[in-house]
């Protein structure tokens, strides 16, 4: 690790001014990704500006049925919140599947968003990476690519984006809201991760300085029709090989509405509006849920040793709609597929 300066922030302004001061800053709140990275000369950070103080740690209710999640609120008091439970229980579900309940007591909602994605590659110094080191290459493409991404990826970066907490984000279209230098502004879920496209070191829209404040999650109908379905190689403590985001609003056997949204497939949580659309109106049954999963998957391309997940997610998609759709939610405590 290397040496490194250190600010702890009394304030929004007094953060965003001592990372301002250095060229090479970072903000640490609960550091679970950050300080790994570290450990690994992955991240080599000048200065590190502490936030832990900030007063960022409340969930507050919005207009209508909204929910203020901010940035500093750990992963476990927010899985644990009473109104996420009632109001928004796929999102509790999904930070329910992540990490371990260590690692979910010191996580916080801003941090999750700003996990980078998962590559052995990435985490290994001694080996060429685009996204640690542009232009020297991505090694995975031809070589060790089980966990990597089938969708959206670029011959620069097959990296998956690891965050349980982001897909389901995705799924209810929360919106991120971060402040900097040149004051607020509002993110959609959807435009603030990216994917790798030719400049995969970078991971999200936030530009230089800008610390993410809160995130709000408008209202949703999904509350008797939703899941979070995790498929990984062991039960706990494992990122995904895909997961399901999956949350219907429902009139008798037919689906009103439906968001989708899918993990460990890309560099990003991924959805397709088209796909969901194309739930709209049809009955709850397999075979609408199948012409879903088919579009969500129609672009994708497998690697030497991923092309599995292609099929896993396939059969994974039809599972959650169809929990989803009978209102019997993917337990996280038994983690038995239903």
């Amino acid at each position: 690790m290397n040496r490194f300066g250190y600010t702890r922030a009394g304030s929004v302004a007094e953060a965003i001014q001592a990372f301002a001061a250095h060229p090479d800053a970072r903000f640490i709140a609960g550091g679970t990704n950050l300080v790994d990275l570290m450990k690994y000369d992955v991240e080599t950070p000048d200065h590190l500006v502490d936030i832990t103080r900030l007063p960022l740690d409340q969930v507050e209710d919005g207009t209508d049925g909204a929910l203020r999640v901010g940035a500093l609120v750990g992963n476990a008091d927010l899985a644990y919140d009473r109104r996420v439970q009632e109001r928004f229980p796929l999102l509790a579900s999904a930070l329910l599947a992540g990490a371990s309940p260590q690692l979910r007591n010191m996580a916080t909602t801003g941090g999750n968003l700003l996990q980078r994605t998962r590559c052995h590659y990435f985490y290994d110094p001694a080996t060429p990476c685009n996204k640690r080191e542009p232009g020297t290459g991505c090694p995975a493409i031809q070589g060790v690519n089980r966990n990597h991404a089938i969708l959206g990826t670029s011959e620069r970066c097959i990296a998956t984006h690891p965050s349980d907490l982001c897909v389901a984000l995705a799924a209810l279209e929360a919106t991120v809201l971060v402040t900097g230098p040149n004051g607020d502004r509002r993110i959609p879920f959807a435009e603030f991760h990216r994917l790798p496209d030719d400049r995969p070191e970078i991971d999200t829209t936030l530009a230089p300085g800008e610390l993410i404040t809160a995130v709000e999650i408008p209202a949703a109908d999904f509350g008797a029709h939703h899941t979070y379905l995790k498929l990984r190689d062991r039960h706990s403590y494992a990122f995904a090989l895909v997961s399901v985001a999956a949350g219907l609003a429902m009139d008798g056997g037919r689906i009103v509405r439906a968001r989708l949204a899918l993990g460990g497939v890309a560099h990003k949580p991924w959805r397709d509006p088209a796909a969901e659309a194309l739930l709209s109106g049809q009955p709850a049954t397999d075979d609408s849920f199948r012409k879903a999963a088919d579009h969500l998957l129609s672009g994708a391309v497998p690697r030497s040793g991923n092309g599995f997940k292609i099929a896993l997610a396939r059969r994974a998609i039809v599972r959650a709609l169809r929990q989803a759709a009978a209102g019997t939610p993917q337990s996280q405590t038994d983690k038995r597929i239903q």
